[in-house]
């Protein structure tokens, strides 16, 4: 790769998939448990979790995802982050 990514690039993409990762199980559990104040509680506080890495990494490097929104006024963001076969 001819531009090799900052470690703190792949520290925050691991930090967004253990959130995604947590709120994809409460979501099953929350499936077949659907009254349990905890879990739900749980619920919000990681999908809120994860929505702000999600935000703190898109601002420092790029969107992540296809309809994430382009923060950047200056350029189109998608031709200047890594491509997924690049990280």
């Amino acid at each position: 790769m001819a531009n090799p990514l900052p470690k703190e690039y792949y520290q925050q993409l691991e930090e967004i998939q253990a959130a995604d990762f947590v709120v994809l199980e409460l979501i099953l559990y929350l499936d077949t448990h659907p009254h349990d104040p905890q879990a739900l509680v749980q619920y919000k506080q990681f999908a809120q979790y994860s929505k702000q890495l999600k935000q703190a990494f898109e601002a420092q490097f790029g969107p992540l995802q296809q309809n994430s929104p382009n923060t950047s006024t200056a350029e189109w963001t998608w031709s200047t982050s890594p491509w997924p076969w690049q990280v």
